[in-house]
């Protein structure tokens, strides 16, 4: 059975990500005096680069998470920033390919399919986004895939099941979001591509 209160969990991702994006900025600013009286080292390029991968990830997570009211846009640089940190710390690229600005809700419903597609492409890979309005276009290419058939079939379910691990939410709260926006979801999938269409 889905979250009976998405909207409440949305506010709950919010609070969470807003308080722990403060603390983990200073550390990012006192690490950078640090680097200016100390100098670098490969300690410190280690460190900098935890924070600089926390920062896209916290960001990341308010928008997939968060709260996203009707009329609220997303910059289209602001998401470039956010998947261009992200690409940093793992094997995964992020090609976004939209242009200007974005309602939230639908870079939220967006996000979570990125982090679907993660999951699926250990060995990393190329995520673009594309959107030919309404219609949101996400395709991932990779050497190889490890798709979770219970958890893909979750995505096209109208009552998805939760029963599943917390890394694997998103399975579970895309669904619901879709069928509040009342778009409806499509895939196709290759031993090379995946597609996803809302």
């Amino acid at each position: 059975m889905p979250p009976s209160n998405p909207g409440l969990a949305a506010l709950i991702g919010s609070r969470i990500c807003h308080d722990l994006i403060s603390p983990i900025g200073a550390i990012g600013n006192g690490l950078e005096l640090l680097q200016m009286t100390m100098g670098d080292s490969p300690e410190m390029e280690l460190i900098a680069d935890s924070v600089t991968n926390a920062q896209a990830r916290i960001k990341f997570f308010r928008v997939a998470f968060g709260a996203a009211y009707d009329g609220q846009m997303l910059g289209g640089s602001e998401v470039r920033d956010i998947l261009t940190d992200l690409a940093k710390g793992g094997r995964v690229q992020f090609d976004w390919q939209v242009p200007g600005d974005v309602p939230r809700a639908e870079a939220r419903m967006v996000f979570l399919a990125l982090q679907c597609f993660e999951s699926a492409m250990p060995h990393g890979g190329t995520v673009t986004v594309r959107k030919d309005d309404p219609q949101w276009m996400v395709e991932a290419q990779s050497g190889r895939f490890r798709i979770e058939p219970d958890l893909w079939g979750n995505l096209s379910l109208t009552q998805p099941s939760t029963d599943m691990a917390p890394a694997q939410l998103q399975f579970a709260l895309l669904p619901v979001l879709l069928a509040e926006a009342g778009r409806r979801l499509t895939a196709r999938t290759s031993d090379a591509e995946v597609m996803l269409k809302f």
